[in-house]
């Protein structure tokens, strides 16, 4: 018997009441960073819950009932819905005008995980892949990052003391706590600072007092399908050619994901039921969530690292999860409650995670040991750095093509892939390096996997 064979007869000897209860843990662990991307971009914290829960059960239902994976809000599209508000603002939308277009960017890149998948059922993983080395996918999780530290120095500033306690809160979780401490450091760190700015009378509750505590957790206005009622097709052009670029990154994490759940179950999941199937449950979900306003899923660190330590890797449980984000995601007084966070834990929050972000990178680079003595890499990284940070921060976060604009990360992106498929020198093979093919995993806590 394989050890998730025992893992599941231990699942089915718990009963309902305990089985529930590790479908809560599993919820929780995800909550952390699944909420805090509706927070930071505007996007609808119900749709969010909602879309996490229904894309884990598709994914679950693409993928023959057997990876244990949870989906929750991907970070790594944050500069892209930045990106896209900013350009929207430039052609006179607000904010919530803007992200409906910033939505369809995502729908795109989902459809980009299908024709990676069926590359991949094609012509297998390794040649495939070896269109994305760690010499572009590194640089540009770094850029992800870099890119979008500036918004979270602009959220601190409101009040440092309480985006400081947020940041403590999360590294002493992180490094001295214990079980399921260590797991949800995010959560500890938003609720702890949350709680005592509250104290000091930091935040404004009144929203919460008016919301509903049942509603439908989307509005039509929020929506893609919106758009299309009076569309600006140079804005929705401009978003597709910003978003799906960055997808690139997060189809890399997904696999790092996709390796990390099997090693901590012991089943090969890329091999069955298959890459290519969790590719399309990951980006079907992702297509499903943008069309009604929610973020871009991605399959979830936190949640294997619960895996890890329960060792109860049934697939029903993370069904249960799921189940719970969706039921919660119809209390509209829950979403308002989350919506009077003050800027400042975000800020705090966010610091970590946007630097996070970019540790992944280094680590992507590192692990897969790019040689840097090959003028090739070098140019590599050195154009992606200087074209995602620099037409961030020195022309307004786009760059006018005439017909449209495109984000920084965008184009650090095209001429990251163009370069090395031109340039002279490839050595990354797919599958050389185990450890490396890992490491581009967006998670909160990797000290967990083994």
């Amino acid at each position: 018997m394989t050890k998730n064979q025992n893992a599941i007869y231990d699942a089915r000897t718990l009963g309902m009441g305990k089985m529930l209860t590790l479908g809560l843990q599993h919820m929780f662990a995800m909550f952390g960073a699944t909420v805090l991307v509706p927070v930071i971009t505007g996007l609808s914290m119900s749709a969010t819950l909602l879309f996490a829960g229904l894309g884990t059960l598709l994914f679950h239902l693409l993928t023959k009932m057997k990876v244990p994976a949870f989906l929750g809000s991907s970070f790594a599209f944050l500069g892209g819905y930045a990106a896209v508000v900013s350009m929207g603002e430039a052609q006179g939308l607000n904010a919530t005008q803007s992200l409906p277009y910033a939505c369809i960017g995502v729908f795109s890149a989902g459809i980009l995980y299908f024709v990676l998948a069926g590359f991949i059922a094609a012509y297998g993983v390794k040649k495939v892949m070896r269109f994305f080395p760690p010499i572009v996918t590194g640089p540009i999780i770094i850029a992800i990052g870099l890119t979008l530290s500036g918004s979270a120095i602009q959220n601190c500033n409101s009040n440092w003391w309480i985006a400081l306690l947020a940041i403590a809160i999360i590294i002493v979780c992180n490094i001295w706590g214990r079980g399921m401490i260590k797991i949800i450091p995010i959560l500890l760190g938003v609720l702890g600072s949350y709680a005592v700015a509250a104290c000091f009378g930091l935040c404004d509750f009144s929203p919460v007092k008016e919301a509903a505590w049942v509603g439908v957790p989307f509005q039509w206005e929020n929506t893609a399908f919106h758009v299309f009622a009076n569309p600006n097709w140079g804005l929705v052009l401009s978003a597709v050619i910003a978003i799906v670029p960055i997808s690139l990154a997060t189809m890399m994490e997904h696999i790092g994901d996709m390796c990390a759940i099997s090693s901590t179950t012991g089943e090969n999941y890329l091999a069955d039921p298959g890459l290519h199937r969790t590719l399309m449950g990951d980006g079907l979900a992702t297509m499903l969530a943008s069309l009604f306003g929610a973020p871009a899923n991605t399959t979830y660190g936190e949640n294997t690292g619960v895996l890890n330590l329960t060792r109860v890797f049934d697939p029903r449980v993370i069904r249960i999860a799921a189940v719970f984000a969706i039921i919660l995601s119809f209390c509209p007084k829950f979403s308002a409650l989350i919506a009077c966070m003050p800027a400042s834990t975000i800020g705090g929050v966010s610091l970590v995670l946007y630097g996070m972000i970019s540790a992944v990178g280094v680590r992507n680079v590192v692990e897969n040991v790019v040689d840097f003595t090959k003028s090739r890499n070098v140019l590599i990284l050195a154009f992606i750095l200087v074209l995602a940070i620099g037409i961030k921060y020195g022309a307004g976060d786009a760059i006018s093509l005439g017909f449209t604009s495109l984000s920084g990360l965008a184009v650090a992106a095209l001429v990251g892939i163009f370069l090395n498929a031109v340039l002279p020198g490839k050595d990354y093979e797919f599958g050389s390096n185990p450890q490396g093919d890992k490491a581009v995993d967006f998670e909160i806590n990797p000290s967990l996997r083994k």
